[in-house]
């Protein structure tokens, strides 16, 4: 018998990239990524991002994080939110020059050596560099002298598009077959080891995240519970809802999806292919009502 484990994700913004790094675009998918919620699990686990799926010594033996990755995922999108863009500009300008700056470029600490020896005061930073800005990047040992030197001595303003989603709601199901596992999940999500986030660091969520752990598999466990609680539920009360189940490839109408995680490697993540399908949930009639969710 399996059992699904029910998380709410809700905050002010959401954004869950899937095709985009760190690049001028910077896209957030329409609901939560597999890769995500379990890097989320992960962190609220306190596992380390070098731990494999598997035990090294012992070959098909899955690790804690090998067992997340194995279940079953589902999303229900109870408020799908409004896509946000946000055009974002960083850098140029003229800043103050911190003692950071001179341990790491010899060259312009000399530039200003003069100014500094003259300077009064007991207060450092009054000195301003053109076209500075943040730490030095590109850091390396200069060859003639050895010291750690900036090889990127000019700075620009960087502009990125960013997109969000603003006032969603979704429940996610995560569906295994043991039970007390996916407790201690839900444990560790209210009870997190590291700082979660929905997507980025600038999302955080907001209220109650494990909903318990139902008998069932996700389909009927979405089924037989209400959408959850938001402004407008009790004004407009809503019957159905679009979902997202994984399902093995040979399922009829099923579709891929790059967000199965292999690894979360501090060196570069990695991630295969799953697959999904859409589908319209209506909402039981007798479905539960939810009680003492903080929002």
């Amino acid at each position: 018998m399996t059992h699904v484990l029910l998380i709410r994700l809700a905050g002010p913004l959401q954004s869950w990239g899937i095709t985009s790094r760190f690049a001028p675009y910077r896209d957030s998918h329409s609901r939560p990524t597999k890769s995500a919620l379990i890097g989320m699990c992960a962190a609220a686990m306190g596992l380390p991002r070098s731990m494999p799926l598997q035990e090294p010594t012992r070959p098909g033996s899955p690790t804690v994080l090998g067992e997340l990755a194995r279940t079953v995922f589902g999303v229900r999108a109870d408020r799908p939110g409004v896509q946000v863009r946000d055009y974002h500009t960083v850098g140029a300008g003229r800043y103050p020059l911190r003692p950071r700056d001179l341990i790491l470029d010899h060259r312009r600490a000399a530039a200003v050596s003069a100014d500094l020896d003259i300077g009064t005061g007991d207060r450092f930073g009054q000195h301003l560099l053109e076209d500075w800005y943040g730490a030095p990047k590109k850091i390396a040992a200069d060859p003639v002298s050895g010291a750690l030197v900036s090889g990127e001595l000019t700075r620009s303003s960087l502009i990125t598009e960013r997109w969000y989603l603003a006032d969603a709601s979704f429940l996610v199901g995560l569906q295994h077959e043991d039970e007390k596992f996916l407790a201690s999940v839900g444990r560790a999500l209210e009870h997190p080891r590291r700082l979660l986030w929905l997507g980025r660091k600038s999302c955080p969520p907001s209220g109650t995240l494990s909903l318990g752990v139902f008998p069932g598999e996700l389909d009927s466990v979405f089924r037989g519970r209400r959408l959850l609680p938001g402004p407008e539920s009790a004004k407009h009360p809503e019957s159905q809802a679009w979902a997202w189940l994984q399902v093995p490839p040979s399922v009829q109408g099923s579709t891929p999806v790059q967000d199965q995680p292999l690894s979360f490697s501090s060196s570069g993540s990695e991630h295969t292919t799953r697959w999904e399908i859409t589908r319209r949930i209506t909402i039981a009639p007798d479905a539960a009502d939810w009680e003492d969710i903080i929002p």
